[in-house]
């Protein structure tokens, strides 16, 4: 039976459905908190470069390859909660994040350390991390925006939270024991949520939407995702966007320290600003997609990164506070994205395959990821100074609103 806005037996957590299912959103931010520790793969560099002789760039490795199998493994998954549930999906996800992160703590070389940490815990991350996005959509389409916002917040202020946790554990009992604990706690947490996910009936809609809204009118939505003009300009709005963010995030602190002529210290605590300011962007754009269009959002996205690449263009040895605007704009607009992305997916294709247009529409952020982490360091090497590297992104971001305004914009089906 379709459950409709007159059915009131429907409970979630044993409370009316329109009440539990805000508990969904914490419950979904804690899932996403765990998996977001793969952006605090720094803190487990230092100490593994030193016990395994390890290059900079070798100990990078298996940050980036995480990144590449997360983004990999995002559309496939995608594909398969609306076959298996969200609770088996969640589940094979979790194991395989605690199992990377476990069988990380015994590799003996980089080789290894790749296999666990870079490929099984990206492969589970990419395989969880659509699930909590997919049950909140799902539960609340009157407020989309806002509530997929708000349980992304998770991933971006993971490192804040992780971060300080795993460097404390490193220093009481080194990085392998840190590692096995993690693994052990995050596998635990994400299996638990996980008996407790479920879809709302098709259909289901909250007592104040209108009864016409009920069934989404599918003649609205392009019958083709990969035929449709606005899927390719969401997507390539999203690499846009997705590799100045990672880009700037990748040099954060180098930037600090070689223009601006910070100290270590500093540079390192300035990453849990840009943290803070790359979760909360999350549900403010959430937000604004849900109430102006998507073409409108993602142009204020790329202002504002233009705004970013000038102060850092001019930017001299001492100007800490230009320093601290610039990357609190970066990784404001990064996680913007993350929201941007879900939202306007939604709100342009049948929700009804959100979970398999989403994972195609994220292999954008896989791209973005791949050349956001390795190009940066290639023009540092090649011209001498990160302050070369602002340009390319600055014609990207206004490349980004030409896009925006021409193709960012929503089809309906002829048929």
């Amino acid at each position: 039976m379709v459950l409709t806005m007159h059915d009131s037996e429907l409970t979630v957590f044993t409370r009316p459905a329109e009440q539990g299912r805000w508990l969904l959103i914490p419950i979904g931010t804690s899932v996403l908190l765990c998996l977001g520790t793969v952006y605090s793969w720094s803190i487990f560099r230092t100490p593994l470069e030193t016990e395994l002789n390890l290059s900079a760039t070798e100990s990078l490795f298996p940050y980036t390859v995480a990144l590449v199998f997360y983004a990999a493994f995002m559309p496939i998954s995608g594909f398969y909660i609306p076959c298996i549930g969200p609770r088996i999906t969640m589940a094979i996800g979790g194991l395989i994040v605690g199992l990377g992160y476990i069988l990380a703590s015994f590799a003996t070389n980089i080789g290894m350390i790749i296999l666990t940490y870079g490929v099984m815990a990206g492969t589970g991350v990419g395989i969880a991390y659509g699930v909590p996005m997919v049950v909140v959509a799902r539960w609340f389409p009157d407020k989309k925006g806002l509530a997929v916002g708000l349980t992304i917040i998770g991933f971006g202020l993971s490192p804040l939270i992780t971060a300080p946790v795993a460097n404390h554990l490193i220093g009481v009992y080194s990085v392998r024991p840190t590692l096995r604990m993690l693994g052990l706690i995050f596998m635990m947490i994400i299996l638990g949520i996980a008996t407790v996910l479920k879809l709302p009936p098709r259909n289901w809609q909250p007592r104040q939407m209108s009864v016409a809204t009920t069934v989404p009118d599918l003649r609205s939505y392009p019958k083709h995702l990969l035929k449709s003009q606005s899927f390719y300009g969401l997507w390539s709005c999203y690499a846009i966007g997705t590799l100045i963010g990672l880009s700037a995030i990748g040099i954060s602190g180098p930037v600090g320290e070689e223009i601006i002529k910070i100290d270590p210290g500093m540079a390192a605590g300035s990453v849990s600003l840009f943290a803070l300011f790359n979760g909360v962007s999350r549900p403010l754009f959430g937000w604004l997609s849900d109430r102006f269009k998507p073409c409108y959002v993602a142009i204020t996205s790329y202002v504002l990164v233009l705004i970013a690449c000038v102060l850092m263009i001019h930017a001299q040895p001492g100007q800490v506070v230009t320093y601290l605007i610039a990357f609190c704009l970066f990784w404001f607009c990064l996680g913007g994205w993350l929201a941007i992305a879900p939202i306007t997916t939604l709100r342009f294709f049948n929700p009804e395959q959100y979970a398999q247009n989403y994972g195609i529409v994220f292999t954008a952020y896989g791209v973005g990821a791949l050349a956001g982490t390795l190009v940066t360091g290639r023009i540092r090497d090649w011209l001498g100074s990160y302050t070369y590297a602002f340009y390319p992104m600055a014609l990207l971001a206004i490349v980004g609103i030409v896009v925006a305004s021409t193709l960012l914009k929503r089809e309906r089906s002829l048929v």
